[in-house]
């Protein structure tokens, strides 16, 4: 069997790393992965160093497409996505999460037939002004086989007119929906340990383990707009003096760059003032599990950084209106709270005084990579 993956963005390439392991350590005499890397992300801390640091085949193709508008930096992938289809003729073409490349894959595989295969299908944040949430429908509704990560995915699915029942072999019009629990947990328990032995991050930075916030922001949600951006520095600040811990920031290059535009004079003083507040570039996956692993609590607007915080059992506070992740928020393993302040505020001083807080087995056994080599290999081998 043939397959085609494509990734683009620095989550997909930690997810195929899930994938091309489970290939390579079961099924490398009957499926031939060919990575295909858009260039979607294409900085060299966002995007090149994972490939090093995971292990994983570097990709055999680069359409190095780099930034743009949406429209645009689709349309290149598109093209090229359906060269790559035509002149491999593939069995089926993997595709990940939410982003441009996952849509981009979507329209070229499906205009030539190529079944699709959706990792992390039925996501669903309810919220289409968010791109992602555009993406990811587009691409469940065109795929052939559709692994979804969670039993809340599997619903969603079936609330679109998804059937459970189709059997092989399977298509566009009858697919195949699994619910296999979750690549990235897959990652987390395999790359944990390594983290220990090989991270440097929490000495780097002369940090210390459990006395410590991780947070990111990124999504443009938050750094785009002034109101948003200056509520959740204000409350970090704010939460530094009350409870006098470190809040350890990872830097997004947008959140780096919007920082100085939108954020006031004063309260950009007060960051740079603060030597709590410790702003950090980019880090490598093992670096983000560390910080992840040793940290007290999270803070973030990430999807990824919300799942990777309930693996290592840390509660999480959520920095937008919404989630796809709504397991986590039922169990009250985190908490959504927006932009605003007092939210963040109150959310946050509601795990510090918590003592007992529950992380059920949600994501599955750690086998989730192989569960899909096994599906693709039935279905459509």
């Amino acid at each position: 069997m043939k397959i085609v993956t494509i990734i683009g963005a620095r989550p997909q390439i930690i997810k195929a790393a899930g994938l091309s392991r489970a290939i390579k350590n079961n099924f490398s005499d009957k499926i031939e992965e060919i990575i295909v890397h858009t260039g979607q992300h294409y900085d060299q801390n966002m995007s090149e160093v994972f490939f090093e640091e995971l292990g994983i085949p570097k990709p055999n193709i680069n359409l190095n497409v780099g930034s743009g508008k949406h429209g645009e930096q689709t349309a290149k992938m598109i093209s090229g996505i359906e060269d790559i289809l035509i002149n491999e003729q593939p069995d089926a073409i993997v595709l990940y999460g939410d982003t441009n490349s996952t849509l981009a894959g979507a329209v070229a595989a499906s205009k030539i037939h190529v079944p699709i295969v959706h990792i992390e299908a039925g996501l669903r944040s309810y919220n289409k002004q968010m791109p992602e949430e555009i993406n990811r429908i587009m691409c469940d509704h065109a795929s052939t086989l559709l692994f979804s990560p969670t039993k809340a995915g599997v619903e969603n699915l079936v609330k679109e007119g998804f059937k459970l029942d189709n059997i092989a072999p399977f298509n566009s019009d009858q697919p195949g929906v699994f619910h296999c629990g979750d690549i990235m947990y897959d990652n987390s328990l395999y790359f944990s340990e390594l983290s220990d032995k090989k991270s440097s991050v929490l000495q780097d930075n002369k940090i210390k383990a459990g006395g410590y916030v991780l947070s990111t922001i990124h999504r443009n949600d938050n750094t785009d707009q002034p109101e948003r951006l200056s509520g959740i520095f204000e409350a970090i600040l704010e939460l530094i003096d009350v409870y006098g811990l470190d809040f350890v920031l990872p830097l997004h290059p947008r959140t780096e760059k919007q920082m100085k535009v939108n954020l006031s004079e004063t309260l950009q003083k007060r960051i740079e003032e603060e030597v709590r507040l410790k702003l950090i570039p980019p880090v490598s996956f093992l670096d983000m599990i560390a910080l992840e692993k040793n940290s007290k609590i999270v803070v973030t607007d990430s999807g990824g950084v919300q799942k990777e915080a309930f693996f290592f059992q840390k509660p999480c506070v959520i920095l937008r209106p919404e989630t796809e992740w709504v397991e986590l928020v039922a169990c009250g393993a985190a908490k959504i709270v927006g932009w605003h302040k007092e939210q963040i505020i109150d959310a946050f001083n509601g795990y510090m005084n918590t003592e007992q807080i529950d992380f059920p087995p949600l994501f599955g056994d750690g086998e989730a990579g192989k569960f899909m080599c096994e599906k693709m290999l039935e279905s459509l081998g």
